[in-house]
């Protein structure tokens, strides 16, 4: 069977939309946790753990916590679509499958029914995308954060 515009239409807008949402989410999402992180900067005159090495550690954790709340939102709202689309049939499968796309792992033998599989590899993308920003963002976070402790 030959896949037209027809059949695969649907499939590369909501991709297209879904992939939108889902970068912005985390924009917003990391542009809230710099926000967060400016204000703790700011108090930590006052607060003299954060310049340790303790606090340094607590920071980079909390923010690579913050950015996988981040992804796990990302999936759900992915996992939510896929339901509502009936491309899989159930939530859990919607889940599962939709963390193992976001990750690229794809190992879990679930499958999209035929008209969304293309939805798959389009949240592998988004997947691949999302992960390199949260990768960079930690990196940005850590020289920050022992830049400012190495320079107090």
């Amino acid at each position: 069977m030959t896949h037209t515009w027809g059949t695969w239409g649907p499939s590369w807008c909501w991709s297209l939309l879904l992939f939108a949402v889902t970068i912005a989410i985390h924009a917003f999402g990391i542009a809230l946790i710099i926000r967060i992180f400016e204000r703790l900067r700011a108090m930590s005159a006052q607060n003299a753990f954060l310049d340790t090495t303790l606090g340094s550690v607590a920071i980079i954790v909390a923010v690579t916590l913050a950015l996988a709340t981040l992804h796990a939102i990302e999936a759900l709202i992915w996992a939510a679509v896929y339901l509502l689309l009936g491309a899989t049939p159930s939530f859990a499968d919607a889940v599962l499958y939709s963390v193992d796309s976001m990750t690229t792992r794809g190992a879990s033998d679930l499958e999209l029914t035929r008209e969304w599989r293309l939805m798959g590899a389009t949240e592998a993308g988004d997947g691949m995308l999302l992960f390199g920003i949260s990768t960079a963002f930690i990196f940005y976070t850590m020289v920050r954060v022992w830049r400012n402790r190495f320079q107090s």
